[in-house]
């Protein structure tokens, strides 16, 4: 029987990737590790040149679509979507500013990060971004309620076609070299002697965020609980069954019929279950919005930067803006995220890789936490919708 390396999952390809990373860093000889070097300084390179037009290809629609359908009941759940990314992104970060200090050594990551830019590539290619970052951002913007406002058919369906390349961009090029650009970093890291410290740090970390995601969904229900006059335990517990199948296939929309049924469950209307559910899997993401505030606040406390609430604060609002655009694309969430990590934070290429290693380390629990809270959003939904009388729309 043949083996198949594309049958196995992107997680068990990641996860190989550090292992064999690390384990070869230790008896590789430089002249090799300086290979694998050269390779992701070319493949950074590429990346950086795509982050921009990731930006444009994915935020543009995204905002085209929410305001071309701007109606009351979208706006609401939009705006609640949004407010709870957003909240979980604050949550995690003064979480992580109170505990990850005592769980990281600044001089010894630090001293690990000079050893680690001493090994130079044998040489790179230059790729030049067509835009910058912030620039591809406000063009978004404009492009993307320009469309809306105007009602621009032709220039939305060339932007939804432009996002189509750009996702399968992000599907052919982009993840499939994922595992061979972790492995470069990582027998990088492990040849000067950093990596043992990045994980030990991190395997902590982890346990951290996932204790942080329960206390996130319970916190979620006992609002949307209060604001339903409904019983937010049982309620939760409802939902079990939309959070362990997000956490089996880490995908919202392949979890949707499921958390359809467990919502309506839930008491909600069939009309209100049917529009928020489906929007909910594209527009909130405050699992993700989580796991990457979390790790980014991490990553900057070991590099002995500056972890100031005004900066986190640029970066987390517009986190919750970028993870509109996330969803529909493998990877999408970190891809998307990449831009504002690195022009609001100032992220190199290697500290890149690692968000990209820790987030799909951790993708399935960001995703279960994700649907579960829609459960909570639609509840609250539902309610506003009966306190005003108005007629739900149908599904």
């Amino acid at each position: 029987m043949s083996f198949n390396l594309s049958k196995i999952g992107l997680l068990p390809r990641i996860v190989i990737a550090i292992i064999l990373g690390v384990a070869c860093g230790m008896f590789f000889p430089e002249w090799a590790v300086r290979c694998f070097v050269t390779f992701n300084s070319i493949f950074s390179h590429f990346l950086s040149f795509l982050i921009p037009l990731i930006i444009l290809g994915l935020v543009t629609p995204a905002i085209a679509d929410i305001g071309k359908g701007a109606g009351k009941l979208l706006l609401i759940t939009a705006i609640i979507a949004y407010a709870d990314t957003v909240f979980s992104g604050y949550l995690s970060y003064f979480t992580g500013t109170t505990i990850f200090p005592s769980l990281i050594d600044r001089g010894q990551a630090a001293q690990a990060v000079a050893s680690a830019d001493e090994l130079e590539p044998f040489f790179t290619i230059e790729i030049p971004p067509l835009l910058d970052v912030m620039s591809a951002l406000i063009t978004a913007f404009v492009m993307g309620l320009g469309i809306s406002f105007f009602e621009s058919s032709n220039l939305k369906k060339a932007f939804d076609e432009f996002r189509e390349i750009i996702a399968k961009t992000i599907e052919v090029a982009l993840i499939p070299i994922l595992p061979l650009y972790i492995f470069s970093i990582f027998i990088k890291m492990s040849f000067t002697g950093q990596a043992w410290r990045i994980i030990n740090v991190f395997v902590a970390i982890i346990g951290v965020i996932f204790v942080m995601h329960i206390f996130l969904l319970v916190l979620q229900y006992c609002v949307a609980g209060a604001i339903s006059q409904r019983n937010p335990f049982k309620a939760l517990y409802n939902m079990l069954p939309a959070y362990f199948t997000a956490l089996g296939t880490s995908s919202s929309a392949a979890t949707i019929p499921v958390t359809l049924k467990q919502v309506k469950l839930n008491g909600v209307s069939d009309g209100i279950a049917g529009f928020v559910v489906p929007l909910c899997a594209t527009i909130h993401l405050s699992g993700s919005a989580m796991k990457i505030t979390a790790c980014a606040v991490a990553l900057v406390i070991m590099q002995g930067g500056s972890i100031a609430l005004g900066q986190f604060t640029g970066f987390i609002l517009m986190l919750g803006v970028m993870m509109v655009a996330a969803p529909g694309v493998p990877g999408g969430a970190i891809m998307a995220a990449l831009g504002v990590l690195q022009s609001i934070l100032g992220f190199t290429p290697e500290q890149q890789a690692v968000m990209i290693a820790l987030y799909i380390t951790m993708d399935s629990f960001g995703t279960a936490c994700n649907v579960t809270g829609d459960g909570a959003i639609a509840l609250v939904v539902d309610r506003i919708y009966d306190k005003q009388g108005e007629k739900s729309p149908t599904a």
